[in-house]
């Protein structure tokens, strides 16, 4: 069960990384104007990464607000530039 949570906690940091990446790339397209690239990094924060950050997140039992700072960080980016 050790290599499990070793293996899980490894997958967790290397989401953390991935999603920083995509909101970089995200920033990136709405400061150039490019609405429509900037939609697909939303939803594939929304709907895969984050989503699958906040699964082992709880397969792990950790008090990690992380997923709750990124879903904040992508709710203001998409107020901001108005993306559904």
């Amino acid at each position: 069960m050790a290599k499990r949570i070793k293996r899980i906690k490894k997958g967790a940091q290397s989401l953390k990384e991935e999603i920083e990446k995509h909101f970089l790339k995200l920033e990136k397209d709405l400061e150039n104007d490019n609405i429509d690239l900037g939609r697909y990094h939303v939803k594939e924060l929304e709907r895969g990464l984050i989503k699958a950050l906040e699964i082992k997140i709880e397969i792990l039992n950790k008090d990690d607000d992380s997923v709750l700072k990124f879903k904040e960080r992508l709710d203001m980016l998409k107020n901001k530039f108005e993306i559904t």
